[in-house]
């Protein structure tokens, strides 16, 4: 009988074999793939180190009485994260051998006079579904590096559009980079007192640096007015929320949608008292009640103007006397929850003038 003629894809693989003694015939009959193979034989060879080395195609040759258990063997091989999904070919004499072999996790069994062509023929089927396996495996692995990295680019260039919106911030006003980086900070503290995962602090801490941005709508003559503004001047600055709110709602990246958001409602009071919008306690969101904590705080303890700087202490007494009123009590509670962490923040950020 002429022999088969080996795959290219199959001429590289191994095949171990499992069995009590040298299978002479078995391994004269596969040389025609050009395939490696290993013996792993003896009484001992179902409980040998050796069985669970990396192989494509796994032989067990069921033999009870040497003390080769087809089944158990595969069990064992299921068994080990190496061979999890390692094609499996059972070979034994008893036709009631397929069903207890393929339960157990058997690829393949082939039971009976053993035909060498069929062999031949089932040995390169399986070897070729192994390697295709291997394959899919390994481009698989490769695509999701290729969605990791995807993901940290696009992270990367939103963090990016973020730093540059703040250095817009910070051409209009040179406080504004120090205001916004003790806001970013304090909105983690409450956020952490609340309970939210790192991941969310920081993503609502990051967006919060954009919660004025609407004021680079706002004219010179408004927003840097040596002193306290007429009723029409401060409704025209009011109008910084919603311009804010409308230069990044409609983007695709999540932390624009929630520095919209934050841009939005963070002038909203808990008892619906706020603008634009007149939204009121779980009405707005929560990034936005957070933010509004932490933008009052710093806005009290900085020197303006028209104001002296308050004391910590003080600003963080009004939070609480207007907990439940312009704050969501929460997270005024979640605030002084972290005061040691404001005052560290303050302190190593100290806003100009102030008496820390």
């Amino acid at each position: 009988m002429p022999a088969m003629p080996a795959s290219v894809e199959t001429a590289s693989a191994l095949i171990a074999i499992v069995c009590a003694s040298a299978p002479v015939h078995l391994v004269l009959n596969l040389r025609s793939l050009d395939c490696a193979i290993r013996l792993v034989t003896g009484a001992k060879a179902a409980a040998s180190d050796e069985l669970f080395h990396p192989a494509d195609l796994i032989i067990v040759m069921h033999d009870p009485h040497s003390g080769i258990d087809g089944p158990t063997v595969i069990r064992d091989l299921r068994g080990h994260d190496g061979h999890a999904r390692t094609a499996v070919l059972l070979l034994g004499a008893s036709s009631a051998l397929r069903r207890s072999g393929i339960e157990a996790g058997a690829t393949d069994v082939m039971t009976g006079p053993i035909d060498p062509l069929d062999l031949q023929i089932r040995v390169c089927n399986l070897l070729e579904l192994a390697l295709a396996r291997q394959v899919l495996h390994r481009q698989s692995v490769a695509m999701c590096r290729d969605v990791d990295r995807a993901g940290a680019e696009a992270a990367s260039r939103e963090r990016e559009i973020i730093r540059r919106l703040m250095l817009a911030a910070e051409f209009r006003d040179d406080q504004a980079g120090d205001h916004l980086t003790r806001v970013a900070g304090c909105a983690i503290a409450i956020a952490e007192g609340l309970g939210l995962s790192e991941g969310d602090a920081n993503d609502i801490a990051l967006a919060s640096t954009m919660h004025d941005i609407g004021k680079i709508s706002i004219p010179d003559s408004i927003l840097m007015k040596p002193g306290p503004l007429s009723d029409s001047e401060r409704e025209e600055m009011k109008h910084h929320a919603i311009r804010g709110y409308r230069m990044l709602y409609d983007s695709p990246s999540h932390l624009l949608q929630l520095a919209s958001d934050i841009a939005l409602t963070h002038h909203e009071r808990w008892d619906g008292g706020g603008y634009p919008q007149g939204l009121s306690t779980t009405q707005i969101p929560l990034a936005g009640r957070i933010v509004a904590v932490a933008d009052v705080f710093d806005a009290l303890i900085s020197e303006r103007v028209y104001k002296k700087a308050w004391t910590p202490e003080a600003a963080r007494r009004h939070l609480e006397e207007h907990a439940g009123t312009h704050f969501d009590p929460d997270c005024v509670a979640a605030f002084v929850a972290r005061w040691d962490d404001i005052l560290g923040l303050v302190e190593s950020n100290p806003p100009e003038s102030a008496t820390v």
